[in-house]
């Protein structure tokens, strides 16, 4: 989910106003949702190093799609959520601030499926008059769907996952479209009058240099996107890591991604994905975004107001197969991801099958800790000198990784490169040996 990403409310804050709601999580209890992320699991092929629950082929599209039982069990999942959330808080809540279809390839549904999905969640829960409103959509042309529907629909905000601009790599990846839909999805999105448009990158692909990634950056940049987000290709392994069971919120790789990923990783290099990251900020910022995340940069007043509903640890709620949601305090749960499973609990007006965790206080504050440094505006020094905190930033201060600035506490340049060590840090009990960086 979409691990797809301006606050919920307004980009203009007082330093009381931030504190305030900057509060230790903890202290705050749990919360009704800011935000809806919906998963739509359906791609017309599979590719190899994706990890989001994700059924492709006949299920996808034509006489055997299950997308209209997808759609119809999320209207039921929707209902059920509501329901709780009625009792749990009452019937007068705050609308939402966002909502973010994601998925899979969420433009493979009908705008009329959008449209009424999204009237759905305004009559269920509420949409604040200038809520975000985020569709992904690949750019090939039997995928990226129809564009002046969806914005009629009531989307706003429009992510295109190009992920890069290099025939060769897009093909290495197992992507359906080429450079040229990208460019055309971007001027249709345009036409269609989406003012803001996100595209969706990836470095450190098997056989990617710095010159072709220098090359897709330019292109993509001469799209004149409004945000950009960029991640370093990870290829992890959900059964090892035991999300993959009956009611894990991952789906087992198939025998030809666990193939193709034993041959990618080799390929990989850190340094050379390090490398790729500067190049990105020399030649996006002159391009005029700025990163306000590890992994994403916008125009200023872009900025994904879903995704930093994440980062700032807010309540939000979700809906479909393997999809998450948070109290914003201590409390997650999730959907499972098969799909069978999903569709007859909700056949059936039940909630479907999936999990829930309580996190102790100081894991949640370390999650807050960890979050909030992958934003360029850091974290309040009320949470930087929390117990548990602050020896690990000292740690991190000692090599130069952070810096204080106004009063919090951010990363350096340097730190988010190496940000996965100063995070490991933070967690509680698990602070890895070592004097510096890279032991």
């Amino acid at each position: 989910m979409g691990l797809a990403t301006a606050g919920p409310t307004s980009s203009v804050r007082t330093d009381r106003g931030r504190a305030s709601r900057e509060r230790v999580v903890t202290e705050l209890g749990p919360r009704p949702p800011e935000g809806l992320y919906v998963h739509f699991p359906f791609c017309l092929s599979l590719c190899p190093y994706c990890d989001f629950v994700v059924v492709a082929g006949r299920a996808a599209r034509g006489p055997q799609s299950r997308v209209d039982a997808l759609v119809a069990a999320l209207s039921v999942e929707l209902e059920l959520r509501a329901e709780a959330l009625t009792v749990a808080f009452g019937a007068e809540r705050p609308p939402l601030a966002s909502v973010y279809l994601g998925g899979g390839t969420p433009s493979l549904m009908h705008p009329a499926q959008v449209g009424g999905l999204l009237d759905a969640i305004e009559r269920r829960l509420g949409l604040a008059p200038d809520a975000e409103i985020t569709l992904e959509a690949n750019p090939g042309p039997s995928e990226v769907g129809d564009l002046q529907g969806f914005r009629a629909a009531g989307v706003n905000r429009l992510s295109l996952g190009a992920q890069s601009m290099q025939p060769e790599e897009l093909r290495r990846l197992g992507r359906r479209h080429r450079p040229a839909d990208v460019r055309h999805a971007r001027r249709g999105a345009r036409a269609a009058g989406f003012a803001s448009v996100s595209l969706d990158l990836l470095t450190d692909i098997p056989g990617q240099t710095l010159t072709s990634w220098r090359d897709t950056l330019a292109a993509v940049l001469a799209l004149e996107p409004d945000h950009l987000s960029v991640y370093s290709l990870t290829l992890d392994d959900p059964e090892a890591e035991g999300l993959a069971g009956p009611d894990g919120d991952h789906l087992p790789l198939t025998r030809g991604a666990r193939a193709w990923r034993e041959r990618a990783l080799p390929e990989q290099s850190d340094e050379r994905a390090a490398e790729m990251e500067l190049l990105t900020d020399e030649l996006a910022t002159a391009a005029g975004l700025e990163r306000y995340e590890i992994a994403n940069l916008a125009r200023p007043g872009r900025e994904s107001r879903h995704n930093l509903l994440y980062w700032r640890r807010r309540p939000y709620l979700a809906l479909g197969p393997g999809a998450h949601a948070s109290d914003g305090a201590l409390r997650r749960t999730w959907n499972a991801a098969r799909l069978d499973g999903y569709l007859a609990r909700l056949e059936r007006r039940s909630l479907p099958p999936g999990g829930a965790e309580r996190v102790d206080a100081a894991t949640a504050q370390a999650e807050a800790a960890i979050l909030g440094l992958r934003l360029r505006e850091g974290i309040p020094g009320s949470l930087a000198e929390a117990p548990g905190i602050v020896k690990g930033l000292a740690w991190a201060r000692t090599f130069g990784l952070v810096e204080e600035r106004a009063g919090r506490t951010r990363l350096t340049t340097e730190g988010r490169l190496l940000a996965n060590e100063v995070f490991a840090r933070l967690l509680p009990d698990t602070s890895p040996a070592g004097s510096g960086p890279g032991t």
